[in-house]
């Protein structure tokens, strides 16, 4: 888990990623383009460009709250304007920056609700799982935020798949069920250590089941063959840890769990998958038969 803290920790430093910069320069061009100091001076009321100019050099000079006051200032004052639509997603990017995530996703929600079909809504979608991904604690706690985050992210690739944002969020995703995966493993060593067996064994099954081509299956297998072996389930252990070595097998909880079985007086067997000559290419679908040919 530390590791996988460590990575999300990375990823999560990187706000002002390429993919952020992909939209947020071209909106606020759109506003500095079309705006002079001779507008200003002929308008009596402020017109929404000179507001979203304003509000665009808040954003540069890290002023995140009044610049998003001033993004919905353009809305307020404009609200079926060209401007309008931009510069709500430019105010949910302000709150985005001040680390204020459920703002954001309060406006950016209701630009998806208002313009579901929009130009930005690829980047609206994509920003929201930013915010949810941004906020993802480490696995000891709830993961409410980190399924939240999951489900946005997924989003993005469905609805746009070729999209700037699409690659970035599936790199997201994969470190997300990490994440996931993580947090069921803390639960289960925890049942482990409480010698409540069948729990733990629940717990490591569903990383096996559904987090199976991330970090944490060599060490579900692992706790597999230990708590088996605690339960007197030799069979069991023998065969978690055949699936162990023909997918894991230089890998450290191979070892401990060669040892294991040895000093129990018993070796790993092989399974169905192994005997037929089945060798593991780095895919899950090996890996799955080799699993469900033993459970």
């Amino acid at each position: 888990m530390p590791t996988c803290s460590r990575r999300m920790l990375r990823f999560s430093a990187c706000r002002r990623s390429v993919a952020l910069a992909l939209v947020v320069a071209p909106l606020l061009a759109f506003g500095l383009a079309g705006c002079s100091s001779t507008d200003e001076e002929a308008y009596v009321e402020r017109p929404p460009e000179l507001i979203y100019e304003e509000a665009g050099k808040a954003l540069e000079e890290k002023e995140y709250k009044k610049a998003a006051q001033l993004f919905d200032e353009v809305e307020r004052q404009h609200p079926y304007s060209q401007w309008a639509a931009r510069a709500q997603v430019m105010a949910a990017y302000a709150h985005y920056q001040g680390l204020k995530f459920d703002d954001a996703i309060l406006a950016l929600d209701r630009y998806i609700q208002l313009h579901p079909g929009g130009d930005q809504a690829p980047y609206a979608f994509y920003l929201k799982g930013l915010c949810y991904y941004e906020q993802i604690s480490d696995v000891g706690r709830d993961q409410k935020i980190t399924n939240l985050a999951l489900a946005s992210l997924k989003e993005v690739t469905r609805r746009f798949p070729e999209s700037p944002y699409a690659r970035d969020a599936k790199i997201k995703i994969d470190l997300t069920v990490d994440h996931l995966a993580g947090k069921e493993m803390e639960v289960g060593r925890f049942y482990q250590r409480q010698q409540n067996y069948m729990a733990a064994i629940s717990r490591f099954r569903k990383v096996i089941d559904e987090y199976q081509t991330t970090s944490h299956t060599a060490e579900a297998l692992h706790r597999l063959v230990e708590t088996y072996l605690a339960l007197g389930l030799i069979n069991e252990a023998q065969q978690s840890a055949a699936v162990l070595g023909n997918n894991f097998p230089g890998s450290p909880w191979y070892q401990d769990s060669y040892g294991l079985l040895t000093d129990a007086g018993v070796r790993p067997v092989k399974t169905e998958a192994q005997a037929a000559g089945e060798e593991p290419d780095g895919g899950s679908t090996v890996f799955g038969r080799l699993w469900h040919s033993v459970f």
